[in-house]
């Protein structure tokens, strides 16, 4: 380390390097591509670092610390200190990014969880059963793109848990009343039927994302879905719900339709 005439420090890279954890590589890099080059040159050539330079390092650092790339961190440090639009803007898709994560984490948790509670319902544990669950979520998969699942990720987040529960409660509570009003040959017109359809058209429109495009999307894939594996659909559902037959739930679906139907044709 050496001072210049006006008594400020000046490092060799070697120095720098060690000084700010830094490999004498990853310094190199950062110049080549204009990132943090050396202020100054000595007579024969060496680079000098100032303690500016020491700073925008120190920048760099923190910065891709957030996770942002060097191409965006330099065009942060580029712009002037006082501009921070460009860095509230790139932390805001960060952070939003992060938040998609999280959602995605708890996806795949609640998934090997449920697959883990199956496995533990038993001594021995049904095979067939197993691997069937495997297959539906595969299925799920095919016909729900990442594009479409981070959509419905965003949108659970959105929500936040205590709603996506109560949303749950409801539609467990919508599910048990109709399959009751189904059961008792309740006709589709009924006033009682036709209050249970309207909440039950409610709760889905406040599941959906904004989006109505995506929206359009969303329910194609879900009725694709329906059409191939409507019957694996129903028979984990039904094994999760004490009271729920296997071939309850189409047939409440199809319950809901006609009754929606009968409202727009009465």
């Amino acid at each position: 380390m050496t001072r210049d005439d006006d008594g400020e420090r000046r490092w060799s890279i070697g120095e720098l390097a060690k000084a700010s954890g830094v490999t004498i590589r990853t310094l190199y890099h950062y110049e080549e591509i204009g990132l943090v080059p050396a202020s100054e040159r000595t007579s024969s050539g060496h680079r000098r670092y100032t303690g500016a330079d020491l700073r925008r390092l120190y920048r760099v650092r923190a910065l891709r610390g957030l996770g942002l790339t060097l191409e965006e961190i330099r065009g942060i440090l580029d712009r002037s200190s006082d501009d921070l639009t460009a860095l509230r803007a790139l932390l805001g898709a960060q952070l939003a990014e992060l938040d998609l994560q999280a959602v995605r984490i708890d996806q795949l948790r609640e998934r090997i969880g449920g697959l883990v509670t199956l496995l533990d319902q038993a001594v021995m544990p049904d095979p067939e059963r197993v691997m069937a669950a495997l297959e539906l979520h595969s299925v799920y998969e095919s016909y729900f793109d990442q594009e479409l699942r981070d959509h419905l990720a965003r949108r659970r987040a959105e929500l936040g848990q205590d709603r996506m529960a109560g949303y749950r409660a409801e539609w467990l509570g919508l599910l048990r009343e109709g399959c009751r009003l189904m059961r008792a040959g309740t006709p589709v017109d009924d006033p009682r039927v036709q209050e249970v359809t309207g909440r039950w058209e409610a709760m889905a429109a406040g599941l959906q994302v904004s989006d109505p495009k995506v929206a359009e999307q969303l329910q194609g894939a879900g009725m694709a879905l329906w059409r191939r594996a409507g019957a694996q659909v129903s028979a984990e559902i039904s094994r999760q719900i004490d009271w729920l037959e296997a071939d309850d739930l189409p047939a409440v679906l199809d319950y809901f339709q006609r009754a929606r139907a009968a409202r727009e044709h009465g």
